[in-house]
């Protein structure tokens, strides 16, 4: 342990926060950086420019790689703080065996900063729709945790018709949920209003049910005819957005699905749950149409200068290097779509989500967005294969309140089996287009 360490005032604390060769660590978890109020303050939520590296992490040789990811250089001057000086001097310790130079520590975030109602806080939105272990094992010991909006609460076990996954191990009183009810495997786009509303209904769940949606994260195997068998916890956010959508209007998801669960120490269960169906979801499905959009509704998008189509895919799968499934044969993108970077392939969020599968700090994401001239100012309209990943990012738009923004359900599904324009190549380099709208290079 480091010996001695400089403190910060608050004043000099607020100087930090602006200057832009200065790094503010905020070590709390990440639920209290998103806005909740972990401890009892009065007020939720992060100093403005602080980046998030919960303590936590550092229990995992990958957090070294979120340094670098963050572009926290160890010859920059870094202060960090925390909700008592223990954790922040823990981070300066392991921040010193790594050979950062300048560290220094600011001791009064808690009683001074948070206390203060004129210094400012930055929170996600809608942090109260981003759960975390804690606050949903509150909510399973009959506590009333802030946040709960619903009459009732339904908690789903999402999975791509892989029941097996519930039934090896499940948050206990979670439902099975299998994404299929909600989408069609026809067309794996949503199911029709109907078919929705029928669905939800079976699940118990009515327009004013809180519904708290998680699944598993595990590696997918390309030896499975669909690899989304894996992508549980991608999966909860598809269904997350559907109940939007459908018009469910409490829907939260737990941050990092069963595995940050499991990895608090709460318990699972093996025992099967039935879900208590109720008569009625209560009011017309969907409620909120314009978080679907149709073909049309995309090529319009495309036309108009107040919005923009993202396409939340791979750059191998952008470029029409391959198209990311065995039942897509077409290769490429819509033509004026703006990369969104999901990641590696199409079954992994890995640009949106840290390492332990939680959602990244609200404001890197957005800033990636900003940068290829994805703004709130903007309708924004996300697409994938077939509505997956471009509902994650939905979700993460939702979550920061964004006010207009929509999945393209089809996605290039629908767009590369329609007689429509695609593009393939780089965009930066040239792509080639030819007489048919179709790129040849």
């Amino acid at each position: 342990m480091i010996e001695s360490l400089p403190t910060v005032s608050t004043d000099t604390f607020a100087e930090h926060l602006s200057d832009p060769t200065h790094t503010v660590l905020d070590v709390r978890p990440m639920a209290a950086y998103n806005g909740w109020r972990l401890n009892g303050e009065s007020r939720g939520g992060h100093a403005p420019g602080a980046k998030s590296i919960p303590l936590g992490w550092t229990r995992y040789m990958d957090w070294v790689e979120v340094l670098d990811d963050k572009q926290i250089a160890a010859d920059a001057p870094v202060t960090i703080y925390g909700y008592d000086g223990e954790d922040a001097e823990s981070m300066a310790d392991k921040l010193d065996r790594l050979g950062f130079t300048d560290v220094s520590l600011y001791p009064g975030f808690s009683d001074d900063w948070m206390a203060d109602a004129n210094r400012p806080l930055r929170a996600l939105k809608r942090y109260r729709q981003l759960v975390y272990p804690e606050w949903l094992q509150a909510l399973l010991e009959g506590d009333d945790p802030s946040g709960v909006d619903g009459d009732d609460v339904v908690l789903c076990h999402a999975h791509f018709d892989h029941r097996s996954d519930y039934e090896d191990g499940h948050i206990p009183g979670a439902v099975p949920l299998n994404t299929n009810w909600l989408e069609s495997p026809d067309t794996w786009n949503r199911r029709s209003p109907e078919e929705l509303k029928r669905a939800l209904e079976g699940l118990g769940i009515r327009h004013d049910t809180t519904v708290v949606l998680y699944g598993r994260f595990s590696f997918p195997s390309y030896e499975h005819d669909f690899p989304a068998q894996s992508a549980g916890h991608l999966g909860a956010m598809r269904c997350a957005a559907l109940m939007l959508y459908a018009g469910v209007e409490d829907v939260k998801v737990l941050n990092g699905g069963i595995n940050t669960w499991e990895e608090a120490g709460f318990e699972v269960s093996t025992d099967d749950v039935e879900p208590e169906p109720v008569d009625d979801f209560g009011i017309d499905v969907p409620a909120n149409p314009q978080f679907m959009l149709e073909l049309s509704e995309a090529q319009d998008l495309l036309a108009a200068d107040d919005g923009e189509l993202v396409s939340v895919r791979s750059w191998p799968e952008y470029i029409g290097e391959r198209s990311g499934y065995h039942y897509i044969e077409a290769k490429g993108r819509i033509p004026g779509a703006i990369f969104g970077n999901c990641g590696s392939d199409a079954y992994h969020m890995e640009n949106y989500r840290n390492f332990d599968y939680t959602t990244r700090e609200f404001q890197e994401i957005a800033q990636k967005w900003e940068e290829a001239g994805v703004v709130p100012e903007k309708h924004i309209a996300f697409y994938c294969g077939t509505g997956w990943r471009a509902s994650e990012a939905f979700m993460n738009a939702y979550f920061m309140g964004w006010p207009n923004i929509s999945v393209f359900d089809g996605g290039w599904c629908e767009w590369s089996g329609s007689d429509l324009p695609t593009e393939t190549g780089d965009p930066g380099s040239g792509a080639r287009t030819g007489g048919n709208g179709q790129a040849t290079g």
